[in-house]
C-alpha cells in the first residue's frame, strides 16, 4: 500500500506556446517547505518535467512569484 500525502498547492502556470499547465506545490507539514513542479495534464495527472529548458522555464516563473510584491506582503503577513 501507498503513503497519503497532503499537499498544499501555491499557484498554477499556463503556458500557452507549450499547451501545458503547471501546479507548484508543497508538502503540508515539510519543515523545508520544499516547492515541487510537475505538469497537470487534461486528464488530471501530475508528470514530471524532463525537459532542461522547459524546467529552467518554470523555475523562472517560480522566481518571479517569490519576488512579486503581493507575494511578499502575503508571506509576511
Amino acid at each position: 500500500t501507498g503513503k497519503e500525502h497532503l499537499m498544499q498547492i501555491l499557484f498554477t502556470y499556463d503556458n500557452e506556446e507549450r499547451k501545458k499547465s503547471y501546479v507548484f506545490f508543497y508538502e503540508v507539514g515539510d519543515e523545508n517547505e520544499d516547492v515541487m513542479v510537475k505538469i497537470y495534464t487534461d486528464d488530471g495527472d501530475l508528470v514530471e518535467i524532463e525537459d532542461e529548458e522547459e524546467y529552467e522555464e518554470v523555475e523562472e516563473v517560480f522566481n518571479a512569484w517569490q519576488d512579486d510584491p503581493e507575494i511578499q506582503k502575503l508571506k509576511n503577513n
